[in-house]
């Protein structure tokens, strides 16, 4: 009996081990953009390593002062995903984490076009990736997520392609500036002579109420939106403000006020249900 329980007990273990997914955090591609070597990270799902199937993929971006290790480390991505999975939250799906805090900070162009960060990830990060992982290179199994300063670019790249994305998940998102007059004072602290038409330029591609805005009708459904902010954080004003301008142009989205501030406590309770929402485009729903 007692090699019976044995047996089992390193069975189980065994299963259990099985179930982990992997965490890769130390991974480059070489820019010809940005000049410059660029890390990322990824997770791959718990059984990534024994089949040969394919799998949707999450964007998941960090926020300032972070870089491609952020969920890794404080977000503990690993951990969440592979408990999603288990309980079938979630769909098992590759997770990519790219580094936007090397060489300069932010997922878009500089102004001044010296500093082509968001024509990196699409043109030279995102085909990277869907080619050297088994990933289901479609609209409907992508995804894009990322909190404040990631949040903004999961704005901006979801609004900019929603020819690419299936779900988008801002969580205490950076919005981007909410007037021109906001765009323009923050644009000129680098930019002294800069134009007022560069200014207009800047704002109608990298403000969410803008491009809300903006919106053709056709686009109105063309990606699932999901709004997460802490009802204690400074970036509240932004985020309502873009559920507002959503709700006027009747994009359907689901927006979230949950009790908490701008931290890591609050984004490892909001990626379990980020990790649901996408899978529910990435299946049938």
């Amino acid at each position: 009996m007692k090699i019976k329980i044995t047996l089992l007990f390193v069975f189980m273990s065994a299963v259990t081990f099985a179930q982990t997914g992997k965490v890769l955090d130390n991974l480059s591609l070489p820019s010809k953009l940005l000049k410059s070597e660029r890390k990322f990270a990824i997770y791959l799902p718990p059984d990534y390593a024994t089949s040969e199937r394919s799998y949707p993929v999450l964007y998941l971006l960090h926020g300032a002062g972070d870089n491609h290790t952020g969920w890794v480390q404080f977000g503990e991505v690993l951990n969440i995903a592979d408990k999603a999975i288990r309980e079938g939250m979630a769909t098992p799906m590759i997770i990519v984490m790219p580094d936007a805090d090397t060489g300069r900070r932010g997922y878009f162009n500089d102004v001044k076009g010296d500093w082509p960060y968001e024509d990196f990830f699409f043109q030279e990060l995102m085909p990277f990736v869907e080619k050297k992982y088994r990933i289901k290179a479609e609209k409907r199994f992508r995804a894009v997520s990322g909190l404040s300063m990631g949040g903004g670019g999961t704005f901006m790249y979801a609004l900019h392609h929603p020819e690419l994305f299936s779900s988008a998940c801002p969580l205490s998102a950076s919005t981007g500036p909410i007037t021109f007059e906001d765009a323009k004072k923050n644009l000129i602290r680098n930019n002294p002579d800069i134009q007022d038409s560069t200014v207009t330029n800047y704002y109608n591609r990298h403000s969410a109420l803008a491009l809300v805005s903006n919106m053709p009708d056709a686009n109105k459904k063309a990606v699932r939106w999901y709004i997460d902010c802490g009802d204690d954080d400074f970036l509240y004003e932004g985020n309502s403000l873009v559920h507002i301008a959503l709700r006027k142009k009747e994009v359907p989205h689901e927006f979230r006020i949950r009790e908490g501030a701008h931290n890591w406590t609050y984004w490892r309770e909001s990626l379990p249900k980020v990790l649901e929402f996408v899978s529910q485009a990435f299946h049938q729903y």
